[in-house]
């Protein structure tokens, strides 16, 4: 691969290995033979990033009316369909539909965040001609900061470029993009944008294309960008942030946090309560943790009396000697171990 990517000989590109001057994905590599995939993994010769042939970078000027994004349920003209390409690509930012200037596409997406993060801070530099001359004051306040709807934006740098009787021309540099954040920053002050051309990003400038031109950027440009972008955050920029290990258990959505005791646990365990493994309060549990069972040991839904139910005691036999009432079994009541018998019938007891 090295040698393929005109580097030198077979030879050659051997000792460059051997000698520890390779990297891949931050790490020396010194073993001949090793495999790895460009289109995955960053390899490095001397500290410089080795190209990749299915990455690329088109900077484009855009015209006015066309939209930046790349689904369109309307129709409208994209950017994506000014450039050639067989390869998916997408822009770096935007611009409104009502603006023009340099837009970069790509297909590159560790690129695409360097350049459009804030984090970075990389500078757009912009022409915008406004309806009459803003004073020094209204430009330090464009400095200081304005305040919008979801942030307070500002810019890097301001001037007036060039001025008329009832307009400006304003050169204006940020380093962080908002929607329409330059048109809704003077509408605050008072001064509405008429023309709006971006006309450099980081240390690239548009040039001389003209509306719907565009040309591929070289490997150098590229690179430039790269460096440019990660001066400020350091070498480890393009590093992923590690990612957590295992699901994380958070609160319910649209309901309370979890009690303990209740179904699955975030530690794992069954739930506490019942001694079968059912949480309190379940249908068909019964105080004191017996199914089925009363206090006392009296069943459910019988009355006190017989075991089974029926009502204690028989009505007089008829032919019994004595007239007397029939006396029933021997039997306990509910809870207690006591015996009793049934009196004679009219027997005051």
């Amino acid at each position: 691969m090295l040698a393929s990517a005109g580097l030198g000989s077979r030879r050659a590109c051997e000792e460059l290995i051997t000698t520890g001057r390779v990297e891949v994905d931050r790490k020396v590599v010194t073993t001949l033979g090793s495999r790895v995939d460009l289109r995955t993994q960053e390899i490095r010769v001397d500290g410089e990033r080795l190209p990749n042939p299915k990455r690329v970078v088109y900077m484009l000027h855009k015209p006015v009316g066309v939209v930046t994004t790349n689904a369109d349920p309307t129709g409208r003209p994209r950017v994506v369909d000014l450039v050639p390409g067989e390869q998916r690509l997408f822009a770096i930012g935007r611009l409104d539909r009502m603006s023009e200037g340099l837009i970069l596409l790509t297909n590159d997406g560790g690129l695409a965040n360097l350049l459009a993060h804030p984090r970075y801070g990389v500078e757009k530099k912009y022409l915008v001609q406004v309806a009459g001359v803003p004073s020094d004051e209204l430009l330090e306040r464009l400095r200081r900061g304005i305040r919008l709807a979801e942030a307070e934006v500002h810019a890097k740098r301001v001037s007036i470029r060039s001025q008329h009787k009832q307009s400006a021309v304003l050169e204006m540099v940020l380093d962080e993009g908002k929607n329409r954040e330059i048109r809704r920053m003077l509408a605050t002050l008072g001064h509405k944008v008429h023309q709006l051309k971006r006309v450099a990003v980081g240390g690239l400038s548009l040039g001389n294309l003209l509306p719907g031109q565009w040309r591929q950027l070289t490997w150098s440009e590229i690179e430039s960008l790269r460096k440019d972008a990660i001066a400020a955050v350091g070498a480890d920029a393009e590093r992923e942030p590690p990612r957590p290990r295992g699901p994380v258990r958070g609160p319910r959505p649209g309901g309370p946090p979890r009690r303990p005791g209740m179904r699955g646990r975030p530690d794992g365990k069954p739930p506490r309560g019942r001694p079968d493994g059912r949480p309190d309060g379940r249908p068909g549990g019964r105080p004191g943790g017996r199914p089925g069972g009363r206090p006392g040991g009296q069943q459910a839904g019988r009355p006190a009396g017989r075991p089974d139910g029926r009502p204690g005691g028989r009505p007089a036999g008829p032919g019994k000697a004595g007239g007397g009432a029939a006396v029933p079994r021997k039997r306990k009541r509910a809870g207690k171990a006591s015996q009793w018998r049934s009196r004679p019938a009219g027997g005051e007891g």
